[in-house]
């Protein structure tokens, strides 16, 4: 599956999926997405990077990273956490930015330029009319180009574009409660109904997976909920532990059905 998520340019509008009715079973008790955690190893340089690019304003980690509030629908913040290991590998999910114009994706090169980012090749054909970057640690993204229909009714986040199994997109439709906006082909792609990114997943070939991910989800509990009943209820939609109780704070680590990592944090979060 290639890095970037490329099957619905040009479809015009889309169905909404609904698989089994499991987004109606699941949205009462769903988790809230908290987070997207980065792993950096240089937490200030990464989050000044992404602040500057996306234009969020910054906030106190409780964790000794560095945490980005939206200023827009996104509905989640993005975490920069602490981290001696290199990266090693593409990243299994990557931001595909939306351009309402050729001059704005333009300018959105070159202020991810200016910034720190850099242009790298993937495997991109030349006549294909996104631009594909890194940011100063090497993590991908992709400058959507105008008149992408997929992503018109979205934000400048326009999707968070994962390398993962139809399988996995059904369990995050369950674990969240966002209903599914793409089940075709093995592809899926799901959306908070308060709008923000769509999450989608390439489906089939997954690529293998390289160590721990870099970028991960934190989960907070419902409101009337706790930590042990959301990790029960995980387990139970196909999530597996890693670790085999709370780190020293309080996060359950586990992971979701075709591996990649996430946080369960506490109901305090």
């Amino acid at each position: 599956m290639p890095l970037w998520f490329r099957a619905k340019d040009g479809c015009g509008a889309l169905p909404t999926a609904v698989n089994g009715g499991r987004i109606g079973d699941a949205r009462g008790m769903a988790c809230r997405l908290f987070a997207l955690c980065f792993d950096a190893n240089h937490p200030l340089r990464l989050g000044e990077f992404w602040s500057g690019l996306l234009g969020w304003e910054t906030a106190d980690d409780p964790h000794d990273g560095v945490a980005l509030l939206p200023g827009d629908d996104t509905g989640f913040r993005i975490r920069f956490a602490p981290t001696q290991q290199q990266k090693a590998g593409q990243n299994r999910m990557h931001f595909d930015l939306t351009s309402t114009s050729l001059e704005g994706q333009r300018q959105t090169v070159a202020r991810a330029l200016e910034l720190g980012g850099r242009h790298i090749d993937v495997g991109q054909r030349p006549e294909e009319s996104h631009v594909v970057l890194a940011d100063p640690e090497g993590n991908e993204f992709c400058v959507i180009e105008p008149g992408n229909t997929f992503l018109a009714d979205c934000g400048f986040i326009g999707a968070l574009a994962c390398d993962g199994s139809q399988q996995v997109g059904y369990f995050w439709n369950e674990a969240l409660g966002f209903p599914l906006v793409w089940d075709q082909d093995q592809e899926t792609a799901i959306r908070s109904p308060h709008g923000g990114p769509k999450i989608t997943w390439g489906g089939p070939p997954v690529a293998p997976k390289t160590g721990r991910n870099r970028l991960r989800f934190d989960l907070a509990p419902p409101a009337d909920g706790d930590q042990k009943t959301e990790v029960d209820r995980l387990v139970s939609l196909g999530a597996t532990l890693v670790d085999t109780g709370p780190d020293e704070a309080g996060r359950v680590e586990m992971a979701d059905p075709d591996g990649n990592e996430f946080c369960v944090l506490t109901p305090a979060r």
